[in-house]
């Protein structure tokens, strides 16, 4: 074995020079058989003076260069071993092998460093068969070295197989050693010695892509008789040969799940999954070329998808353990302590802008947690205080105000949260995303025009983007634009950009189509029910409690209401006196229907309950009705009901619609009914009202009317919750 001599500064940069023409050799070979790793400064330090090669006075080369020390006799870095591990006591190790086998050749330092850089998931055997190293502290290493070798090389071995067994294995390794002569017979019609780069991927194996029934069965095919374990399941193969999952780029010790990353916001670190590899199953080396590389490329992409914006101004990285520290508390739920400490903060720096959205965000979860609209009001203010610094950044500006938008929408000051975006956007005119949330803000205050303004601003930069697009179709649907809304209501689904499986657009899109006379919508309708969003194809309600019996006609036996069902088919005439006498003086109580329902004709109401309260003087008109229903709270305290009249002159259609809930039922007790031409459907079944009767349907269920008498038609319209509701439920739910 050739001992190490310390290195003069002149051989040093000689040497450098003779690397870096090397380098430039090899890019311009045809086929690259190694991946370029770095070298740092500590790594190469330690590999080499365990060695012994390293003069106390020279000094690696590290940043662009690939260390020297680590290069093999063609100029390659040699790798350490397997994972990344440094192996130490390369002497050794060859003086052991020399003993086991007797006399050999003389063996060089970076032969041995080659061998176990090369063995791949072989070096564990290595490892042992020569005893190297304690096999343990190999394993308790590999945790701390980050670098992984093996990915690389495991494809590039044929270039090194000496016995032409179409790998590299033990015995190569013997033969690299001078342990056992070369095998010189000749592989698949060539000498061993041409087998020294591999051949093409298509080339090297005449049957990979032959059906295995159509295959030489004369022919012996090294992968048969290289691996007695290929067909062995995987739990029963030798540990030391099993192929092992690569280690993870990114090591993060198992009690350590949580880090608080640059930006002082605290993140949960995704643990990497174990790739499983089936035993028997080889792959080219150009195979794991491309795996490598494309495992490469997701990470890059998983990089940039994961960039944590940048909320630390110079202040902030000062004072950023103190900052860790109380958003760690915030983490962790312990949200007082975390008001305090970043309260402390703010004290101290009240210029610091991370401290005071610190603050603010603690603000925020303690008031989450105690329900007080004080304190949420109070972190609202804290979100705008932070926002207004001089020195906040761009990033932080953008998370403080849009958080302080969606609170602020959420205790219902809507026109703030409006005020909120609009500034926004002022400060991010490019961001495409704020300027849709600003035309949410205007649709919440009803201000279709300014939020119709703001999407035709976005399409016209992105026609494509989903979110735009079926919010202007669904403001263009509100103005009757049947037509014009569908393409944007159908290309914004289609995108399945997020904010778009909304149950309200399949509802509005399957609307308009119905009204074009597209039978395409039930379509639809089965896509939002299948998405969740509708009970079924008919049942289409969007605001719904669940596990409520589902009909669309009920009996006044099943309803459990028969005493106002009677109440109401027993004082049918001295209803209808009163409503006359309203109707036929023409004092305007009658409204038209302003819910865009009618195909055609005119159809009126005149509302005396509207959300479990009266409305207004509509009693004072009609006393005895209002009197006869207020001794059934089940439909005065309906909140997500009506009691109204309502008349339909002839020539009427009603579309197919839907109730918004599955809450109530309807009864409709008929008034003035001609005989002729007046129906109503529901689902699949079509029924007619009478005089001094009651019909009860679920209006969560589409229906739809045909008013084609001579003379109007007159009822009550009366809502009930629905029998199955609680006496809680019904008082805690929010009106409709």
């Amino acid at each position: 074995m050739e001992t190490c001599r310390p290195r003069d500064s002149s051989s040093t940069a000689s040497g450098k020079e003779v690397y870096m023409e090397e380098e430039e050799e090899e890019e311009e070979e045809e086929e690259v058989m190694y991946e370029e790793e770095l070298c740092d400064e500590e790594e190469v330090a330690s590999a080499v003076q365990d060695i012994g090669c390293l003069n106390e006075a020279e000094k690696p080369l590290v940043g662009a260069e690939v260390c020297p020390y680590l290069r093999d006799s063609d100029g390659k870095p040699t790798a350490d071993s397997k994972n990344g591990l440094k192996s130490d006591g390369g002497a050794a190790a060859a003086a052991a092998a020399a003993a086991a086998g007797g006399v050999g050749p003389k063996t060089t330092m970076f032969t041995w460093f080659v061998v176990l850089a090369l063995l791949g998931v072989w070096s564990s055997v290595a490892v042992v068969y020569f005893d190297v190293v304690d096999y343990d502290s190999v394993i308790a290493r590999a945790k701390e070295f980050r670098v992984n070798f093996s990915e690389v090389l495991q494809g590039k071995l044929m270039a090194y197989d000496r016995d032409g067994d179409g790998d590299f294995d033990m015995e190569d390794a013997k033969v690299l050693l001078g342990l056992k002569d070369p095998v010189t017979f000749e592989v698949g019609g060539r000498p061993a010695e041409e087998h020294d780069r591999a051949p093409p991927a298509d080339t090297q194996d005449p049957d990979r892509d032959r059906p295995a029934d159509t295959q030489d069965p004369g022919q012996v095919r090294p992968d048969d008789t290289q691996d007695p374990d290929r067909d062995r399941p995987a739990d029963t193969q030798d540990p030391a040969v099993r192929p092992q999952p690569p280690l993870v780029e990114d090591f993060v010790p198992e009690d350590e799940v949580e880090t608080i990353d640059t930006t002082g916001v605290l993140v949960e670190e995704v643990m990497a999954e174990e790739t499983m590899v089936e035993s028997g199953k080889y792959v080219t080396s150009s195979k794991v070329s491309q795996e490598t590389e494309s495992r490469s490329d997701q990470k890059v992409k998983e990089k940039t998808k994961k960039s944590k914006p940048k909320l630390l101004n110079k202040l902030d990285k000062t004072i950023k353990v103190e900052i860790d520290a109380a958003e760690k508390l915030r983490k962790k739920g312990k949200v007082e302590e975390a008001l305090k400490s970043f309260e402390a903060l703010v004290q101290r720096f009240p210029q610091s802008p991370r401290a005071r959205y610190g603050k603010a965000q603690a603000e925020d979860d303690v008031a989450e947690k105690q329900r007080s609209n004080d304190l949420l009001q109070r972190a609202i203010n804290s979100y705008r205080e932070a926002s207004e610094l001089p020195s906040a950044t761009p990033d932080l500006i953008r998370v403080t105000l849009k958080r302080r938008a969606e609170r602020q929408q959420f205790l219902g000051r809507n026109r703030g949260a409006l005020l909120t975006l609009e500034r926004l956007v002022e400060v991010f005119p490019e961001d495409l995303g704020l300027k849709n949330d600003l035309g949410v803000a205007h649709l919440l205050i009803g201000d279709n025009k300014g939020a119709k303004r703001v999407y035709e601003e976005v399409l016209a930069v992105a026609p494509g983007d989903g979110f735009a697009m079926v919010h202007y179709g669904f403001i263009l649907k509100s103005e009757n634009q049947i037509a014009e809304s569908i393409p944007y209501l159908k290309g914004g689904l289609e995108s399945g950009a997020p904010g778009t499986d909304d149950g309200r657009f399949y509802f509005h899109l399957g609307d308009a189509l119905q009204r074009v006379g597209d039978d395409s919508a039930y379509h639809w309708y089965e896509l939002g029910h299948q998405r969740g969003h509708f009970a079924s194809v008919w049942q289409r309600s969007l605001y719904n409690v669940d596990g409520l019996q589902a009909q669309p006609w009920w009996t006044p036996q099943e309803t459990g209401y028969t005493d106002l069902v009677k109440a109401l088919e027993r004082g049918w005439k001295a209803i209808r006196e009163e409503v006359l006498a309203v109707l036929d003086l023409k004092t305007g109580l009658f409204m038209p229907e302003e819910e865009n329902l009618r195909e055609r004709g005119e159809w009126g109401q005149y509302t005396l309950w509207q959300q479990g309260r009266k409305a207004g003087d509509a009693c004072r008109s009609v006393p005895k009705t209002c009197s006869l229903l207020e001794r059934f709270p089940e439909a005065t305290n309906c909140k997500r009901g009506q009691i109204k009249f309502s008349v339909m002159q002839p020539g009427t259609h009603v579309w197919p619609h839907t109730g918004p809930t599955n809450c109530r039922l309807r009864m409709h007790l008929g008034l003035v009914v001609p005989e002729e031409g007046c129906r109503i459907r529901c689902t699949n079944q079509t029924r007619a009202w009478e005089e001094g009767k009651v019909l009860i349907f679920d209006d969560s269920f589409e229906h739809e009317v045909w008013q084609e008498a001579a003379s109007y038609r007159l009822i009550l319209i009366v809502d009930v919750w629905h029998p199955a509701l609680s006496a809680h439920q019904r008082q805690t739910l929010s009106p409709i």
